[in-house]
């Protein structure tokens, strides 16, 4: 039974579960948050490698806010969170708490495995520094890549599809736009893009031009999103992060990660990232820095883990994350058990009222 559960929940190798006959080491991301300086380099990015249109440039009274959320024309998008000495010893008592470094999960202490036990280097540094009278919490966004993808598993067209290196793509002549992967996402990443984003005086998105596009075709936008620039492309279908597959392919790194001043993004194989995030969570609780925490490690949250590991200052809620995730797919056995307890309990009761009549 652990081994289909693993299938649905689960830690698994999802590019070997897709039978790829290549064998890549799966590839990922990891954020550190506490180096992050909101330069937004990774979004001007990521939308100029993967022509992603403009999606708003007024700020949402969010501190330096623009974007507000990932969508279907944001793949990464770095929140600003301003906080008083108040909630910074709230989230350092909360790390002190913390029963294993990793998704916060709903099990216990003792159905902690080995790996997930906190190491000595967890506990509280033998100073802690200073709470200061405010901080900013930066930190940039992207799309999970789930071991166990919810948007992949409703798709009923096969648009989406897991790649050799382990990450999510949305193939675009593909989707049909029915929007069902947008409700499964447990994180909210991927949405189906609009085409009004971004413009507010005039509710017109700023496109990419495909002026020289040749016309007709099932993904043909209508003449409501011409703009003096061109058109918003693929508008109706999901979009969402890809992880630069096509640099990927190259060997090159994925433009936010290239991007990044700081090297906040880090992009590399998962295993490395995650001892790598591991060792600089052990470094920050040393200087006493004791809210640092990891998001995204744990195998078993309920996606598998994820391909893009953060470091956090705070609880996962604080950033916009779902503290506790979790796949469509992960209540199949229950769901399965109790149809067939039903469906024995409907033919108990044929059978008795069969024998019942003949008597």
């Amino acid at each position: 039974m652990g081994f289909w559960r693993n299938q649905l929940s689960g830690p698994t190798n999802p590019a070997a579960d897709a039978a790829w006959d290549r064998h890549e080491a799966r590839k990922g991301f990891f954020t550190d948050t506490s180096i992050c300086i909101g330069c937004k380099a990774c979004e001007v990015a990521c939308k100029e490698w993967n022509g992603v249109p403009e999606d708003g440039l007024d700020l949402l009274n969010q501190s330096y806010d623009n974007t507000g959320a990932l969508g279907a024309s944001t793949w990464r998008h770095v929140a600003f969170v301003e906080q008083t000495s108040d909630r910074i010893e709230q989230a350092r008592e909360s790390g002190r708490r913390l029963v294993a470094l990793g998704m916060p999960t709903v099990r216990g202490a003792d159905q902690l495995t080995p790996a997930e036990t906190p190491p000595a280097a967890a506990a509280p540094g033998p100073t802690d520094p200073a709470i200061p009278d405010m901080r900013w919490l930066m930190a940039s966004d992207v799309c999970k890549h789930c071991t166990h993808a919810a948007c992949l598993d409703v798709c009923p067209t096969g648009a989406l599809f897991r790649t050799e290196f382990g990450t999510v793509v949305v193939q675009d002549d593909v989707c049909n736009g029915c929007g069902y992967c947008v409700a499964a996402c447990p994180f909210g990443v991927i949405e189906r893009r609009r085409g009004d984003e971004g413009h507010e005086s005039t509710g017109q998105s700023h496109g990419i031009s495909i002026k020289g596009a040749p016309s007709g075709g099932s993904h043909q936008n209508p003449p409501s999103y011409a703009a003096s620039n061109g058109e918003v492309k693929n508008v109706g279908i999901a979009q969402k992060c890809t992880l630069c597959y096509d640099r990927l392919g190259a060997g090159q790194t994925p433009a936010c990660a290239q991007a990044c001043p700081t090297t906040s993004i880090k992009f590399g194989d998962l295993d490395e990232l995650r001892a790598t995030a591991r060792a600089r969570v052990a470094e920050l609780h040393d200087l006493g820095f004791s809210e640092a925490r990891l998001y995204g490690v744990d195998d078993n949250d309920g996606v598998g883990g994820t391909g893009s590991t953060f470091l956090l200052l705070d609880e996962p809620e604080i950033y916009g994350l779902p503290p506790d995730p979790r796949v469509t797919t992960a209540d199949l056995p229950d769901m399965f058990r109790k149809a067939g307890y039903a469906g024995l309990a409907m033919l108990g009761l044929a059978a008795a009222s069969f024998v019942g009549r003949r008597r």
